[in-house]
């Protein structure tokens, strides 16, 4: 079975040193970006299982990388900064970033987030084998991560497709805030109502829903979201 693949791009050779050495010992094959452009060509050469981003590099800094990686691939991004604010944070997470670590960060930290992702796309992978949910003219085919409305394929960033998909798995049941937020982001982020309603608005307006009358997502208020079960 091959290791998993992980692209860490940072301008710092001593985080790249850092990380590089504590993922090895854990078995995981590394590869390695000291700018924006030598990551995207990296990327596209040997495509990674996942990808450690650092947001501030030369010659194309990480929004850019992620903006880009997004328009054509749904591979798990941890973003790296020094900058703790959290409009970055809630950018980066908006750009479809799975995750979102800030410097200066430990072992157990870092391991704890690489796994966490890594076992959300695993899941994402199991799921692949149950039936396509259809309701109305809205299909989320889980076996090929694809979601049709009318005739017409839907672009959805990781993060929007992991939301929806979760939803659609769960179809008539009511998933908490809480759910949703642990599903989708991990635990860190229990309590981050914001985040998760800033994703809601984009996904449903990427559905042509209308909050105030849900045709596929429902509000429950003060309880979470849920999608009406086909049939």
């Amino acid at each position: 079975m091959r290791k998993p693949r992980i692209l860490v791009a940072d301008d710092e050779p001593a985080i790249r040193k850092f990380v590089r050495a504590n993922l090895e010992a854990r078995d995981y094959e590394i590869l390695l970006a000291s700018d924006g452009s030598e990551a995207i060509n990296e990327i596209e050469k040997e495509l990674p299982d996942l990808i450690i981003l650092d947001l501030m590099m030369p010659k194309m800094d990480g929004f850019e990388v992620c903006r880009q990686v997004r328009d054509w691939s749904q591979i798990p991004i941890i973003i790296l900064s020094a900058r703790d604010g959290e409009m970055d944070k809630v950018k980066c997470l908006e750009m479809g970033a799975d995750d979102y670590i800030t410097k200066p960060f430990g072992v157990d930290e870092l391991l704890a987030r690489v796994k966490a992702v890594i076992r959300r796309m695993q899941s994402s992978k199991a799921s692949s084998c149950l039936p396509a949910y259809y309701y109305n003219d809205l299909t989320v085919d889980f076996g090929k991560h694809l979601v049709i409305l009318g005739s017409e394929n839907i672009n959805l960033t990781a993060t929007e497709y992991r939301m929806l998909s979760y939803l659609a798995m769960n179809a008539g049941r009511v998933i908490t805030a809480s759910q949703l937020l642990d599903h989708v982001w991990g635990e860190e982020y229990l309590g981050a109502d914001h985040l998760l309603q800033v994703n809601i608005g984009r996904l449903r307006q990427k559905l042509g829903d209308n909050a105030r009358d849900p045709k596929y997502i429902q509000t429950k208020a003060g309880i979470g979201y849920m999608m009406t079960k086909a049939g």
